[in-house]
């Protein structure tokens, strides 16, 4: 528990604060599990353009 509450409990925080993801807005499993594939694909870009900057990140995208 001290493991999971270190690593994935911060990013589904973070994400509810960010993207005020406080409750799925489509019903059936299919379609929440792309909403929320969609919300976690932002928290990562978010991070890694923090982390490593803007410029550096569209560098790493391949043209």
């Amino acid at each position: 528990m001290t493991l999971r509450r270190c690593t994935v409990e911060h990013s589904f925080g973070t994400i509810k604060a960010w993207m005020g993801a406080t409750h799925f807005l489509l019903r059936r499993l299919k379609n929440m599990r792309s909403e929320m594939a969609l919300d976690v694909l932002a928290y990562n870009i978010k991070r890694m353009v923090a982390l490593i900057g803007f410029r550096r990140v569209v560098e790493a995208i391949p043209a």
